[in-house]
This record gives structure tokens, sequence and C-alpha cells, in this order.
């Protein structure tokens, strides 16, 4: 292994290079547009998990599938990206995924539990396509600005995600239709999101993809040989993976874990939006310091306890402590999301190693992640009480604490 840092773009995507699609104004409108929306139809439904459970009279473990199996279905579609974006162009699979996401959503409202979980296929696979396209876009659009635009971009789901986490339980109060009307309001945005995109796909159409002649002669950069038996790829994974598998549940259920210690519904819906608003925090400043850093094993430390410290006030104090350990977590997990992007440039020589480091670590984390929410369901079932799921999360802050101790060192693939 090379000592030697280079850092490559976050996108791991290969997008044809153009020139600007219609006004400036309006792809950057488009781009903030679709970027609401990737977040905000998981974040919208657990508020709802518990009425969705009474609804249909699911078990806990099989209601914990309602955000389980969005995240599995994102591993399942990303592969399929790049050949989509190669046939039909990334404009118009961008539109086409945000209509197939509000699509998704309004299926997962209809009567029936198979819809329910349809529409989550639908959502997830929606979602996986978006991720895969729009980091590339942004870079192949606004090179000179890629950085400020990807923190734009990343900062729009967010901000997508905390919206619709705080308005969902007084949506349904003031649409009066319980949690199906209050989740069918995310397929609208879903219909602007997919009109104001709409200029980029007729434009795109008059429009030849270019290369210049440098990139027409460049030499397409060596593999990481035998990536996957590597145990630094492997502590980049495991610490975006379990950091990921901790998020997802408390997406699934933090206001659930709320409610049932006493905590009104309204409040423990805003709590988890205000965690969600904590994440923009992290997520800006945890990649700028490891940017500056030779080693990030400190600052993965540091994300670690703030992880433990969060869970264990939601363990001893949960209504109490809620709003404190909603700031403590959002600035833990928008870290830790931003310290793995992070890893999987400075761990990297090149941008086809970033792509391959990349690939495995998103297959690896969805893995991961996905079984979280129906783990902690089933635990929660098994055991009477959100005591034991707590003390796993836990042990699970300790285990990202090692990964990251191991992919902070000065090292790359």
């Amino acid at each position: 292994m090379s000592v030697t840092r280079t850092q490559q773009p976050l996108s791991t995507s290969v997008v044809p290079v153009r020139t600007k699609l219609a006004h400036p104004a309006l792809l950057l409108i488009g781009i903030m547009l679709v970027s609401l929306n990737m977040r905000s139809c998981l974040a919208a439904v657990s508020p709802m998990v518990g009425e969705i459970q009474r609804t249909f009279g699911l078990s806990t473990t099989v209601s914990g599938l309602i955000t389980t199996v969005p995240v599995l279905f994102q591993g399942v579609g990303a592969p399929l990206t790049p050949r989509l974006t190669r046939r039909f162009g990334t404009e118009r699979v961008v539109l086409g995924a945000v209509l197939t996401l509000g699509a998704g959503v309004l299926l997962r409202v209809l009567p029936s539990v198979t819809a329910l979980y349809a529409g989550c296929v639908v959502i997830g696979v929606a979602i996986a396509v978006l991720n895969v396209s729009m980091p590339g876009l942004i870079k192949r659009e606004f090179s000179h600005k890629a950085a400020a635009m990807t923190g734009a971009y990343s900062t729009a789901m967010l901000v997508g995600a905390t919206l619709a986490a705080g308005s969902s339980v007084p949506l349904e109060h003031a649409l009066g239709g319980g949690w199906r009307a209050s989740l069918s309001v995310w397929s609208v945005l879903a219909l602007i999101a997919a009109a104001a995109w709409l200029p980029q796909v007729l434009r795109a159409r008059q429009l030849a993809p270019a290369a210049t002649p440098a990139q027409a002669q460049a030499v397409p950069a060596k593999p990481i040989a035998g990536l996957w038996r590597l145990p630094l790829a492997w502590q980049i994974s495991l610490f975006m993976g379990i950091s990921s598998l901790m998020v997802y549940v408390l997406v699934a259920w933090m206001p659930t874990i709320l409610a049932d210690h006493g905590m009104g519904r309204n409040e423990s819906g805003l709590v988890f939006a205000f965690s969600n608003l904590v994440q923009v925090t992290g997520a800006f400043l945890v990649p700028l310091l490891a940017g500056r850093m030779t080693r990030q094993r400190a600052l993965a430390l540091v994300m670690a306890a703030l992880n433990a410290a969060g869970i264990a006030l939601l363990l001893v104090a949960p209504v109490s402590g809620a709003w404190v350990a909603a700031a403590v977590l959002g600035v833990a997990q928008g870290g830790s999301f931003g310290l793995g992007l992070a890893f999987i440039v400075l761990r990297t020589g090149s941008a086809a190693g970033a792509a391959q480091l990349g690939g495995m670590s998103q297959a690896i984390g969805y893995l991961i992640a996905a079984i979280g929410p129906v783990g902690a369901g089933a635990l929660h079932q098994l055991t009477g009480g959100w005591t034991a799921v707590l003390v796993v999360l836990l042990v699970l802050a300790g285990v990202v604490g090692v990964a990251g101790w191991g992919a902070g060192r000065d090292r790359t693939l």
C-alpha cells in the first residue's frame, strides 16, 4: 500500500461531459428539488410506523420492514444505474426516477399490505438510481464548484428529511385522512421536482455528448487488486455499514421509542426532525476537518463516542434527555456519514480506486444497514421493551470506533 494521499471527487460514476443544460438557475432549482425528495419519503414514514402497524395488525418485526425494504432495494438499484444512464442519458434517468419515486409513494398508501411493501420496493430502487446519478451530474455540470454543490445537494437531502419527519403528524391532523393522507403528500413534491427537471431533459435531447481530446486519450487507472481481501477496505466498509445501521434503526424506531416512554406523538416527531436537522452540521464540518488531517483516527473515535453518548441518553433519560440526545446523535450521524465518504476519497489514489471502494462499501453498507430496523423490531418484540435494542446500539458504537481507528490510518489502497 502506498502512503500517498490523493483526493478524488466524491462521485464514483462516469458521466459524459456536456455543456450546461438550459439556464443554470433552472438546473440548480431542479437539483435542489430532486434532492429534497431523496430522503423525505423515508423520513416521513417513521412517525407513522405505529399507526401503520395498528392499521394492518402487523407485528413489530414485520412493521420494521417498512423502513428496511427501501434500504435493501437501494442496493439492488445502484448497480443498474450506470447501464441506464449510458442507454437513456442521465437527465432522462433522473426524471424517470423522480416520477417512479412519486408512484412508489402513492402505491405505499393503498389499502393493501402488498401495496405497502411494493411501494417500499419501488421507492428504494428509485432512490438508488438518484443516489448514483446525481453526484456525477453535479460534478459534470459544476466542475469548478463541485464541492460547494455537493454540500448544497447533501443539505437539501437533510432538509427534506427534516421537513418530512417534523410535518408528518401535523399533516395527518390538518388533512384529516390519517397516515395515508399525510404520506401521500410527498408524491406532490416528486411531481413538482419532475416538472422542474423537465427543461433539462428537453435541452439534453438537443445536445450531443462531447469529449475533449485529453479525455478521449486518457488511460484508465489500474483497479485495486484483491480489494475484498484488504483489511483497510473492510475497515472503511464496516465503519460506513455499521454507522448506517445505527442511523436506520433510529430512523425507523426513534419516534416510537420516545412515544413508548410517554412522549406525545407530536413532540416525538419534532425531536426526530430536530435530530435530522442537526445532521447538517456534522455532514458539513466533519469532512472539512478530515481533509485537513493526515490521520482521521481521533475524528472517528469522537464520532463513535458521540453516537454512544446520544444512545446512552435515550437509555437512561428517554423523555427528559430526548432533545439533547437528538442533538448529539444528529452531529454524530451526520459526521459519520461525511467521514465515511471522506474515507473513500482519502484512502484511494485514483478515481477508479474510489469507484471500486465506493462500490464495495455501498454493497456491504446496504446489507448491514438493512438488518438494523427489522432486527431492532424483532428484539423489541422478543424482550418487550427498547432497552436491549439500545444496549446493542451502544456496543455497535464501540465497533464503529474500532473500524474507524483502522480506517483513519494515513494509507491508500
